[in-house]
């Protein structure tokens, strides 16, 4: 049987700029390989869809770092932070860890709809009547590129001030998903329409809000950014669990009232499918249907969404995705959170070949 795979924690504390010089000096060797093998990819990815290259990405970063470090100061200072202590150019860092949304601001143009992508994620928010303990369950996996598995990293931040806070993410990253000391817990999964433009990156958004205290103040900061691409963000509270479908210019709340809210990489309301830049994948519509069938009786608990997360009954078309499907996307990451115990549960890659971490305050 292979060994599991681990994850590394970064342990970070005091002022924002502080606890960013602190990631890029752990992480200096991974953050640099992480940004060589972001660039290449967006690259090769402009060659499949006809273009020469990605040329031109790294202005649509410095006029999106521009609007972040207006938009929220704290944020900026943390990565500025990782940025000097990684010794790397902030615009290259940051155009490489939002990559998603700022290849998106270039390449995405209206008339042209390139083939659809099998890249994505697989999120679930379980209201609390459907969960064996009476507490709400939220969580996702986190699928892109095979090669980043290599650089998913857990930090733990205790700042001077405000809430301490857990994230699931790659080396050089602000947040992809993760939890604060409030029990306030975010996540993602991608999606894309036309009218992407240079803005506040999708790990800032996340970032900040889980400085939130509330999912109420989360979702507040959410539909406050000046965002720069297409996402699905989710939020949940100890009693308060939000999903929304955003563009740049619109969003659409999902609330998991009567059963549970699920996501995966295709846009599901008329007014954004109307507006969707590549069709829905295979993989994203097999991942939905499957997800929802698995939930749909109830009664679940940690283990059982861990065990949705490592599903296979569909081949390459499965939740749970291996790099040796071939597909060019692989499950780098799973994160599952219980807000109301302030705790979560990490694994890095797929659900069925990563140790769990059991995160806590």
């Amino acid at each position: 049987m292979a060994e599991e795979i681990k994850l590394d924690i970064i342990d970070v504390a005091g002022t924002p700029s502080t606890m960013g010089e602190q990631q890029g000096e752990a992480l200096r060797t991974r953050i640099h390989e992480f940004v060589d093998v972001r660039m290449a990819a967006v690259h090769q990815y402009a060659k499949d869809r006809g273009r020469e290259s990605a040329d031109g990405i790294l202005g649509v970063g410095t006029e999106s770092l521009e609007i972040y470090a207006q938009w929220d100061p704290e944020g900026y200072a943390e990565h500025v932070g990782i940025a000097r202590g990684s010794n790397i150019d902030p615009v290259l860092l940051y155009t490489s860890t939002n990559m998603t949304d700022m290849r998106d601001a270039l390449l995405l143009k209206d008339g042209l709809r390139p083939p659809a992508d099998d890249e994505g994620c697989s999120s679930l928010m379980i209201p609390s009547h459907m969960t064996k303990g009476g507490l709400a369950i939220v969580g996702q996996t986190w699928d892109l590129n095979p090669p980043d598995i290599d650089y998913v990293v857990a930090i733990r931040r205790r700042p001077d001030s405000g809430l301490e806070t857990w994230s699931v993410t790659c080396a050089g990253c602000l947040t992809l998903m993760g939890l604060n000391s409030s029990g306030v817990a975010v996540g993602t999964t991608n999606i894309k329409t036309y009218g992407s433009r240079p803005g506040v990156g999708y790990l800032s958004v996340l970032h900040s809000m889980l400085r939130s205290h509330t999912t109420k103040q989360a979702s507040n900061r959410l539909l406050s950014a000046p965002r720069a691409g297409a996402h699905v963000f989710w939020v949940a509270d100890p009693t308060d669990l939000r999903e929304y479908e955003t563009t740049p210019d619109s969003s659409i709340l999902r609330e998991p009232i009567d059963g549970v809210v699920c996501h995966t990489n295709h846009c599901l309301h008329d007014t954004h499918i109307a507006n969707q830049a590549e069709a829905r994948s295979s993989s994203s519509g097999s991942r939905l249907k499957t997800i929802n069938r698995l939930l749909a009786d109830g009664d679940h608990d940690i283990e059982s969404v861990k065990t949705i997360f490592s599903d296979r009954s569909e081949g390459f078309d499965s939740i749970n995705r291996y790099p040796e499907d071939g597909q060019g996307t692989a499950t780098n990451s799973v994160f599952i959170a219980r807000p109301a115990q302030r705790e979560a549960f990490a694994c890095r890659g797929p659900a069925d070949r990563g140790r769990w971490y059991h995160l806590t305050f």
